[in-house]
C-alpha cells in the first residue's frame, strides 16, 4: 500500500512488517493469517499450512484497498498431529488467548479478518472472536474450506502447494489414506488412523487444480473484505 492508501501490485507492499507507521493512518482492514507447524503426509512439508494462508492473504490484500497482512502465526493447536516428528502445538487454550492478545494490540486497525488454513484452529478462533466481539471489537474468522473427503495432506493441499511451492512437493512415492469423521479423529488422533499422515488421496493433484482452488478461495475473500467495508 502506498501512503496515499492506493492498492499496488508488489505483494511486498501489503506486507505489516514492511509498513511505516505513518502508512498505518487510513483505515486499515489487517488480515492475520493463521496456519500450523504440523506433519502433512510424507510428502508436504510441514509448514503447509502457515504458507497457503499467508498466500490466500497477500493475493487478497493486493485485490483491495488499505488492506495489510500481519506476520503468521505458524505454531498453533496442532494436537491431532501429536506423534509425528516435527509437529510443534501450543494448544486451543494457548491459542485462544495468543489471538485474544494479538488483536487486542491492533486497536489501530479498523477491523480484522482471520485467515485460517488449518481445521484444528477453528474452536480457539471461534472462542476468540466470541471474546473479542463482546468486547465491542470487529474481528471476524475466515477458513479455508476444501471438502469433508479431503481431510488432510490430499488432494487439494498437494495441488495448492505444487502450485506455490512444486520443489516442496515431494511426488513419489504419493500416500493415500482413511477419511475419517471428526468425531475419529478428536478421540484416537491422525497417527493411530492413517501411520502415513494423510487423510484423504493426493493422487492426481496438479497445480493447474492448486491454482484454480486458490484463486477461489482468493474471490471468497475478497468478496468478504468488500461486503464488510461497505
Amino acid at each position: 500500500m502506498s501512503h496515499d492508501g492506493a492498492m499496488s501490485s508488489d505483494p511486498r507492499n501489503h506486507q505489516l512488517g514492511a509498513a511505516h507507521w505513518p502508512d498505518l493512518e487510513t483505515d486499515i482492514t489487517l488480515l492475520i493469517p493463521i496456519g500450523s507447524c504440523e506433519q502433512h503426509g510424507p510428502h508436504l512439508p510441514l509448514d503447509t499450512d502457515t504458507r497457503i494462508a499467508l498466500e490466500i492473504s497477500t493475493r487478497s490484500a493486493a485485490l483491495t484497498e488499505n488492506c495489510l497482512v500481519a506476520p503468521a502465526i505458524s505454531m498453533t493447536a496442532s494436537g491431532e498431529h501429536q506423534g509425528f516428528p516435527g509437529t510443534l502445538s501450543i494448544g486451543n487454550e494457548a491459542l485462544e488467548l495468543c489471538i485474544v492478545e494479538l488483536c487486542r494490540s491492533a486497536d489501530w486497525a479498523r477491523r480484522i479478518i482471520l485467515v485460517n488454513g488449518h481445521g484444528g484452529n477453528f474452536s480457539a478462533i471461534k472462542a476468540a472472536c466470541a471474546t473479542l466481539n463482546s468486547e465491542g471489537r470487529s474481528v471476524i474468522d475466515w477458513w479455508a474450506s476444501g471438502s469433508p473427503d479431503d481431510l488432510h495432506a490430499g488432494r487439494i493441499e498437494t495441488s495448492v502447494m505444487m502450485s506455490l511451492a512444486p520443489d516442496a512437493v515431494s511426488i513419489s512415492p504419493f500416500a493415500a489414506g482413511p477419511t475419517p469423521s471428526m468425531n475419529d479423529l478428536e478421540q484416537h488422533g491422525v497417527k493411530a488412523l492413517s501411520p502415513s499422515g494423510v487423510l484423504g488421496d493426493p493422487t492426481g493433484a496438479t497445480a493447474t487444480e492448486g491454482e484454480q482452488w486458490l484463486a477461489k478461495w482468493v474471490a471468497n475473500l475478497v468478496s468478504t473484505i468488500v461486503r464488510d467495508n461497505s
